[in-house]
This record gives structure tokens, C-alpha cells and sequence, in this order.
């Protein structure tokens, strides 16, 4: 075989190889010529092709990862460099035999073998002529073949038909890399430097974008003019297809909206963030639809919901509102709906929960166990509202949890001290940016269950500002009638809370919204005696300081006598707060000693008491003697209990006007006015001379005068100071009163009787004289609360005289 004039690239190194390398040898007329009358060898090593079809003088890369095919290489390469490239029938097929390959190939040389880093052999190869494969001989190691040569009709030189195909593919290959983005430019200059017109055939056939079939069909034409002539169809389709997908394009570039762009990008981050491991918004929505599936919400719900996640699909996920939209949804699926706990109706473990965690309380224990009672009998019960009120530290709060235990449900707890905004309770508008339910859905949200105990803590100390009024937003959670359908603003949706078990707190009722009020069964939750102050620091107290500190009981141990010591010289409460500190720091002084290895005494007494807390700071109530005139004791209610309150009268020459002072409020000064007037008109009655009323004035103190005090509770004590002051008669002995009074001489009923009675036992009174109203009070106490104590039950000012002063003078009488 003649040596050809193919441009060799085994000279060359990689290296050379830049861009401005001409990379693709074109074949000129003599190269043609040459080729044409060269002879071809009787038998050549096959090398089929997946996906590729060679045509004569064209340059392409093949990449060979095929064990026979890198041999065949390998081998072809040492030797004549000449080999035979057929096209396979079927891509998939992995060891081609005869009946795989077409019968129509193309010789080929062997321009450059690159060995890659991954084990295959890339091979630069150019196309010479075509051929038939006559026989395949060896299968093994590789495949070979005899071959023979495939005549080709020319038409001739001066053939003008020919001539105007050839003009036409040159102009349109033109047109197709202009139109065409991904054509280099650089290659119409190969298309314009073409010489041979079969090169150029076969050149412009090896590029386009054909199947192997329609490639390998234009490469067994004999004809070159038909060749030529499918070639120009072939590229005719793929202009016009070229010119519809640019003007597609054009159009898309031209409508295509901001959001749209955004959506792609979208689209691209989405996948992104999936090969990171990150969950897509599709997925996350899908997740929500599972989820939405377990919920036992009803048919309205599942409507909202559904067409809620329905809006956030057609949202874009990059938009503010998407991320509000699933703030919404994750709530609508972690809220509770129609999920109850289950009620345990075991009345009697219940009173044992009670009483294990509440000494006292006897009212309030009644009233859940009613409860319970009534819940057993019918199970579609709405759940009560219980306002507990009472002075601080009486238990309120705790009561809540103990009432959660019995009944098996869920605790919940919100403080309303100092809540002014009325979105705290129903929620935001989700439309607005920071949007959050209300306190009482996300109470819900937090507990798990649709019926937990809701402990609403210092109802009275809601407040209201321009944000609106938080307590009446309350109207609505705390009406049995109305908290079926709840509208929580963010939600947009009624929530049922008729199985809410509502408990609030309170320390004074005045402060509360009268409609508030009216909607909750009000229970007073009154102070402790000191007897049950005892008992509860010893039953709970002291055994929680000593966990707390870390100690048992065999390290401190108070007697009964040392805690009613702490009770009465440390402390003056309605409740236990101030008691539980001053046993706190019993403990601590145990535990110094425990800690510094020092001795001390492990049973407390009264000496260890002052060495530790001082010397008592509340001595207990003293009752006075009643050798002066106009001094009478008085019963009082405050916020930390019950107080006994001098009141004391006094004489001085004048013209007959009244004085008052110690701090009093305006009610007090009233009912000290009508005591006066009131013993004016029945001065004769009394047994006063009418003439005093001119000669002297009056002046009314009660002491103490740095603590404000009002209310109508000293009317008949001021009425019985004022006597004895103008009859200069004793006050009987040991006696306290409480009462208000009329203008006509009426004895009128007042409040917190048990609170003035506990402080009337501590100041060793003996009888107590109040209206007979009541005495309905007096018969809803505990009768060991009222051991060693008279009472006398008066409706009239006379009977309060008859009863309160004795017919003996004080000592040393004032001459009037």
C-alpha cells in the first residue's frame, strides 16, 4: 500500500495542541485522487462502534474501554496504523459479533493513541474509504474481516445539478453554524476552505445531529449526487428545526416574567439542596398531607386545612407569605384537635391526691370532687370555671397541679399579672410580620390534649392600655356557652375549650371585670390557723427545705411547739410563703454546720430559734385592759388575714367638733360620723348629757397610722368607743366586735369572718360580739376553730351597748 498523504499527528505532542491549532486536516482534491487509487488490503481488524459512524476523510476521537477493542488498537497501532471502523446495529450489545455489525464500513488510520487515567484508550482516527466486509474470519482476540472495495459513481466535473447541491449545503452549513450557539464560528472557515465536494459531503454528514441509521444510510449510497442530495434534505430539517427552537426562544426570553426567573432559580436550588441532603419544599409539603392523615379533626378543619396547603403549593417558596403560610399549617397539625386525655373517675384516689398535697382547703376539695362526681355520671359534661380567692401563699396556684393529678389530665399554667395587650389572648392577624397565636392556643399546642387543667393565675391582675382590654378578650375563653368556638385571630378558626378545665386565681375580686366575675364559680380560699400552719410545715415544709438543701430528717428536727414559735414571733400571713423562708433558713443553718464538720443540736429549740432567726419580730396580738375609757377592740380583715384594730376616743374641752385620724379611709370616717350623730339623738338613751356634745370635742384615732385602713367593719366598734367615752363605762373584758351600722341603728353583716376570728383566738379574746347575719359564718367553721370563744349576735346598736359595756365606772372617771 502506497504511503498516504494524511497529515500524521505522531510527531506532535499533547502539549502543542492549542486553540489555535488546526485540529481537523482538511482533504484536498489530490488528497482525494490518491486515496481513491490506492489498493486495500485483503483482511483488516474490525473495530465497531457504538454510537458512531465514520465517513472517508473525516477526523473524529474514539474513546475504546472494551478489552478487544484496546488490543485491536494496541496492536494496530505497531503495525500499519490501517484499520476497518464499522458501526454497531445495536448500541447495547457489548461483545459484537458479524451478525451485529453493519456490512458497510471505513477504512481508517490511526492518527494518535492517548492512554486516560481511568484505563481507556482514546484514539484519534481519519476515514479514507469506504468498504464491504466480505467475510469476518476471527472473532477472537478481536475481530477480523476480509473486505472489499465499494465503487462510487461521481457525476461529472461540469455537471451544473451537482454544482448548485454542493453551493446550497456550503451556504447552508453557513446558516446552521450562525444560527447555531453551540457551533463555534470557527468552523465556517473549514466549511468555506473545503475544496473536494465528497470531503464536504462526507464532512457536513459526520456533524450533524443524525441517528447512526440515518448516518449510516447516507454512508452506503454509492451515489454521490443522491448522497449529496439527502445531505441537503437532512440539513434543511435541522435549519428549520434550528429556526423554530431560536424563535421559541426568543419569544420564552421575551415573555418570561421576574417570577418566572425566580421559579427556575427556585428549581435549581430545590436541587441543590437534595444533593446537600436537605428536605425540598415538595417533600415538605408531602410531609405535612401524612401527617394531616392521623389528625381526628372534623369535616370544616380538614376543608380549611386542605385548602390552605393548597394555597401554599401555588405559592413560591422564596416570597415572605410562604414562610407564614407554614408557620400556619405546622400548627394546624400540631394542635390538638379532638385529642382527650382520659378522665380517671377514682373519687377516692382523688380526695387522697388532695389531701396528700393540701392540708386545709375543705371547700375547695368538695367542689372537685362534686365535679369529678357529676363528670362520672355524664361524660359530655362541660368542664366548670373555678376562680379560687384568697390572700397570697394559701396554695392557689399549686392547688391546680394537685387537681391536673386526680383527674389523670394534662397541667397548664399562663400568668396574667401585668398582661396588657389584648393579642396575648386571641392571637395576631397572621397577615401581620412576628403573627403569633394566643397564649391560649399555644397553652394547647404545648400540653397535647383538648382537655387539660388550665390554671389562669392572677386573674386579677389583668391590666389595659391602648393595645385593648386583655380581660375582656377573657369573656369568651371563660363563658361555658361561648368557648365551644374560641376564634383565635391567627388561626382564624373556632377552637372548641368547653372541655377545658379552667382554674383561675385570685387575691381580691374588686379588681375584676364584673362580667368576668359573673362567668366563674367564685370559692374563697381563706388563711391557715395556726394549728394548720403547724401542720402543713411539718407535713410539707420542712420535708421539701430538706430535699432542697440536701439533707433528711435525721439531720434537723423542729417540734410542734418550735413551729408554732416561728409561726407566731416570725411571721403574719394568710398563708405559708413567709413561714416556708424562715424554716428554709433553719435548714441552711443545719447544713453550714453539716458542711464545716462543727456540732450542733439536731433537735431544735426555742434558744436555737433566736440564735438563728433573732429575736421575734411579730409579737402576737395583745389584747389591752379596758381601765380607759373609749378604747374597744376592733376585728379586721387584710390581704395577709385577719387583725384585731383599736379604736380610741378621747375628750378635750372645745366646741363640740370630731377629729379623726390614723390613716382612714373614706367609709371609716363616714361610719365614725354616724356613730356620732346616732348618739346624739339617742343620747338620752344611752344616758349621756346632751350638754357634752357642745362643751367638748371629740377625737377618734386608731393606731397604726402608717397602714392605710378603710372599710365599714368598725361601726359598731367606733359606736361602742364613743359610749363608753361619754358614759366613762368599762368595755367588758376580753371582748372584740366587728359590724357595720346604720343611721337608723341598724347592725349590718360584714366579710372575712373566719380571717377576724383566727386573729381574735391569737389575741386571746374570749367573746366576740358581731350581727346576727352572721352567723351563717360562724356555722360553716370548723368547731375546733372556735373552741373557748362566745359569740353574741346582735341586729340593733342598743343590743350592742346592752352587751358591750358594763354598769362599772373606769378608773379614775373623767368628770363631764
Amino acid at each position: 500500500m502506497k504511503k498516504s498523504n494524511f497529515i500524521s499527528l505522531d510527531s506532535l505532542s499533547l502539549q502543542e495542541f492549542d486553540e489555535n491549532s488546526e485540529l481537523i486536516p482538511l482533504m484536498t482534491p489530490e488528497d482525494e485522487e490518491e486515496i481513491n487509487n490506492e489498493e486495500l488490503p485483503e483482511t483488516l481488524p474490525i473495530l465497531s462502534l457504538r454510537n458512531t459512524v465514520l465517513f472517508p476523510g473525516v477526523v473524529i476521537p474514539i474513546t475504546a474501554g472494551r478489552d478487544a477493542s484496546i488490543k485491536l488498537i494496541n496492536d494496530a497501532n505497531k503495525g500499519s496504523k490501517v484499520i476497518g471502523v464499522v458501526a454497531q446495529k445495536d448500541e447495547s450489545v457489548e461483545n459484537p459479533t458479524a451478525k451485529d455489525i453493519h456490512e458497510t464500513g471505513t477504512v481508517a488510520r490511526i492518527l494518535r493513541v492517548l492512554k486516560m487515567p481511568d484505563g481507556n484508550v482514546t484514539v484519534i482516527i481519519q476515514g479514507k474509504k469506504r468498504f464491504k466486509v466480505a467475510e469476518v474470519i476471527t472473532e477472537k482476540p478481536y475481530m477480523n474481516a476480509t473486505i472489499r472495495d465499494v465503487a462510487e459513481a461521481k457525476p461529472a466535473v461540469n455537471n451544473k445539478e451537482f454544482s448548485a447541491i454542493i453551493d446550497s449545503i456550503k451556504d447552508l452549513a453557513l446558516e446552521i453554524i450562525k444560527e447555531n450557539p453551540n457551533i463555534p464560528s470557527e468552523a465556517s472557515f473549514a466549511i468555506k476552505n473545503i475544496e473536494s465536494n465528497s470531503f464536504l459531503i462526507n464532512f457536513v454528514s459526520s456533524n450533524m445531529n443524525l441517528s447512526v441509521e440515518e448516518k449510516q444510510s447516507l454512508l452506503e449510497m454509492d451515489n454521490l449526487k443522491e448522497r449529496a442530495l439527502s445531505t441537503l434534505k437532512f440539513m434543511n430539517v435541522e435549519f428549520q428545526k434550528l429556526e423554530l427552537k431560536n424563535d421559541i426562544q426568543s419569544k420564552v426570553q421575551m415573555d418570561m416574567s421576574q417570577q418566572q426567573r425566580e421559579y427556575f432559580l427556585h428549581q435549581q436550588m430545590k436541587t441543590i439542596q437534595e444533593e446537600l441532603g436537605g428536605v425540598s419544599h415538595d417533600e415538605e409539603i408531602e410531609e405535612m398531607k401524612t401527617r394531616a392523615l392521623e389528625k381526628h379533626w372534623d369535616e370544616d378543619v380538614e376543608k380549611h386545612f386542605n385548602k390552605e396547603i393548597a394555597k401554599m403549593q401555588r405559592m413560591n417558596p422564596q416570597v415572605a407569605e410562604y414562610s407564614i403560610q407554614r408557620n400556619y399549617l405546622e400548627l394546624f397539625l400540631d394542635l390538638p384537635w379532638n385529642e382527650f386525655s382520659k378522665d380517671k373517675f377514682d373519687l377516692k384516689r382523688a380526695m387522697k391526691i388532695l389531701d396528700r398535697d393540701h392540708f386545709g382547703l375543705e371547700d375547695v376539695k368538695r367542689r372537685i370532687i362534686e365535679y369529678l362526681a357529676v363528670l362520672k355520671l355524664r361524660n359530655d359534661m362541660k368542664s366548670p370555671i373555678l376562680c379560687l380567692y384568697g390572700p397570697p401563699g394559701v396554695g392557689k396556684t399549686s392547688l391546680g397541679k394537685s387537681i391536673a393529678e386526680a383527674l389523670g389530665r394534662e397541667y397548664v399554667r399562663i400568668s396574667l399579672g401585668g398582661l396588657r395587650d389584648e393579642a396575648e389572648i386571641r392571637g395576631h392577624r397572621k397577615t401581620y410580620i412576628g403573627a403569633m397565636p394566643g397564649r391560649i392556643i399555644q397553652s394547647l399546642k404545648k400540653a397535647g390534649t383538648s382537655n387539660p387543667v388550665f390554671v389562669l393565675d392572677e386573674i386579677d391582675k389583668l391590666s389595659n392600655s391602648n393595645q385593648g382590654d386583655p380581660s375582656s378578650a377573657m369573656l369568651e375563653v371563660l363563658d361555658p356557652e361561648q368557648n365551644s368556638e374560641f376564634y383565635d385571630n391567627f388561626l382564624e378558626m373556632g377552637y372548641d375549650l368547653s372541655k377545658v378545665m379552667f382554674i383561675a386565681t385570685s387575691n381580691s375580686l374588686s379588681t375584676i371585670q364584673p362580667a368576668l366575675r359573673d362567668r366563674m364559680e367564685i370559692i374563697n380560699v381563706t388563711g391557715y390557723t395556726i394549728e394548720e400552719k403547724v401542720e402543713i410545715a411539718k407535713r410539707h415544709l420542712l420535708p421539701k427545705q430538706l430535699k432542697e438543701h440536701g439533707l433528711n430528717n435525721d439531720h434537723i428536727k423542729i417540734a410542734k411547739p418550735q413551729l408554732e414559735k416561728i409561726v407566731e414571733g416570725y411571721t403574719r400571713e394568710s398563708g405559708v410563703r413567709g413561714l416556708e423562708k424562715q424554716i428554709a433558713k433553719m435548714v441552711r443553718y443545719a447544713a453550714k454546720n453539716i458542711a464545716m464538720e462543727e456540732t450542733y443540736s439536731v433537735k431544735i429549740s426555742n434558744e436555737d430559734i433566736i440564735e438563728v432567726l433573732g429575736g421575734p419580730k411579730l409579737e402576737r396580738d395583745k389584747y389591752e385592759n379596758n381601765n380607759v375609757a373609749g378604747v374597744v377592740t376592733g376585728l379586721a380583715w387584710t390581704s395577709v388575714g385577719g387583725d384585731i384594730l383599736f379604736i380610741e376616743s378621747i375628750l378635750s374641752k372645745g366646741k363640740g367638733t370630731m377629729t379623726i385620724t390614723g390613716n382612714l379611709g373614706k367609709v371609716m370616717k363616714e361610719s365614725a360620723t354616724i356613730a356620732m350623730e346616732y348618739i346624739k339623738s339617742n343620747a338620752e338613751e344611752f344616758g349621756v348629757d346632751a350638754g357634752i356634745f357642745e362643751k367638748y370635742n371629740v377625737h377618734i384615732h386608731v393606731p397604726e397610722g402608717a397602714t392605710p385602713k378603710d372599710g365599714p367593719s368598725a361601726g359598731v366598734t367606733m359606736l361602742t368607743s364613743l359610749v363608753s367615752l361619754f358614759t366613762q363605762r368599762k368595755v367588758k373584758k376580753s371582748l372584740a366586735m366587728t359590724g357595720e351600722i346604720t343611721l337608723r341603728g341598724k347592725v349590718l353583716p360584714v366579710g372575712g369572718i373566719k380571717e377576724k376570728i383566727l386573729a381574735a383566738k391569737r389575741a386571746r379574746i374570749k367573746e366576740i360580739l358581731l350581727c346576727e347575719d352572721n352567723r351563717r359564718d360562724i356555722e360553716e367553721i370548723k368547731p375546733e376553730y372556735l373552741k373557748g370563744l362566745t359569740f353574741h349576735y346582735v341586729s340593733d346598736m342598743s343590743d350592742v351597748i346592752k352587751l358591750a359595756l358594763t354598769n362599772q365606772k373606769v378608773k379614775n372617771p373623767k368628770k363631764l
